[in-house]
């Protein structure tokens, strides 16, 4: 790599990595150590690569997926994380609060298996199409949306406080009046 590939290089990796970083940990499931390795594996395959790539940023992401495929498709088995005790349920301001969604959300993310956490990364977090992800897992569109589907409803089953975040709430809320309401000039 010359000097000037290089200084490129390192300025995509110092800007980028932080929200490379951020969707590599959603693909692993919250495990920051494998999600370094994740983004560190996929970095040093580009910088291989470096001169031909036209957007370096869709193609780490590209690679970070097609990682975690292969990661998920080798049935790795994951360790179980006990501990002495359960953390304390913390609870006022809104800091506190967002905090603790974040712990159930990747808490929930964790016991999800890899092949439906990458599907949900993919879909919302990345905001890919459906026909995206597709190509990206090499699976058919009817494949994303059923693993789509049963993945939310698992999510769902393992973190039911997280049901009063969604947009679900405003549908159940019945203490607004959606009534047509004329108007008059």
């Amino acid at each position: 790599m010359d000097a000037e590939a290089q200084q490129s290089f390192q300025e995509f990796v110092a800007g980028r990595s932080p929200a490379l970083l951020k969707t590599a940990v959603l693909l692993s499931g919250g495990d920051g150590h494998a999600a370094e390795d994740l983004l560190q594996n996929a970095l040093v395959k580009a910088a291989g690569r470096w001169h031909r790539i036209d957007e370096p940023e869709a193609y780490v992401r590209q690679i970070l997926y097609r990682q975690q495929v292969s990661r998920w498709r080798l049935k790795w088995r994951r360790r179980e994380v006990s501990v002495a005790e359960l953390p304390e349920v913390s609870g006022t301001g809104d800091g506190a609060a967002a905090a603790e969604v974040r712990l159930v959300m990747r808490g929930a993310l964790a016991r999800l298996t890899a092949r439906q956490r990458t599907v949900l990364v993919l879909r919302y977090f990345e905001d890919l199409p459906e026909a995206d992800v597709a190509r990206v897992l090499g699976c058919s569109v009817g494949t994303v949306r059923s693993t789509t589907h049963r993945s939310l409803a698992r999510l769902r089953a393992l973190a039911p406080e997280l049901a009063a975040l969604g947009p679900a709430t405003a549908e159940r809320d019945t203490s607004r009046d959606y009534s047509p309401v004329e108007v008059r000039p």
